[in-house]
């Protein structure tokens, strides 16, 4: 029964800032690993962010010094706080769920049904 539920998305100018959120429903056990995922039409998903129960975190390259994922465990929620925002950071951000060892597999169990991201030049 988990459900994940992303807001915030929205069309800023480069350089901008938007802070993304997922609630999650559901009991998806004491030990997880919650991360970000975006996508674009034509190309790979990529991870963006992971965060784990005991808050190890690792993030992609391309968006490391501008993006920061946190979590308030009581509120069941998970943020993605984007900073300097670029065209190519355009796309639908999706929140996953999954066991600890998805950290480290990067198979999630649980989506949330994406929130959009656009980013004009």
């Amino acid at each position: 029964q988990v459900q994940l539920v992303e807001s915030g998305g929205g069309s800023v100018q480069s350089g901008g800032s938007l802070k993304l959120s997922c609630l999650a429903s559901g009991d998806i056990g004491s030990s997880y690993c919650m991360g970000w995922f975006r996508q674009t039409p034509g190309q790979e998903r990529e991870g963006v962010a992971r965060i784990t129960t005991s808050n190890w975190i690792t993030y992609a390259d391309s968006v490391k010094g501008r993006f920061t994922i946190s979590q308030d465990k009581e509120k069941k929620t998970l943020y993605l706080q984007m900073n300097n925002l670029r065209p190519e950071d355009t796309a639908m951000y999706y929140c996953a769920a999954g066991p600890r060892r998805a950290y480290t597999s990067g198979v999630f169990n649980y989506w949330g049904q994406g929130t959009q991201v656009t980013v004009s030049s």
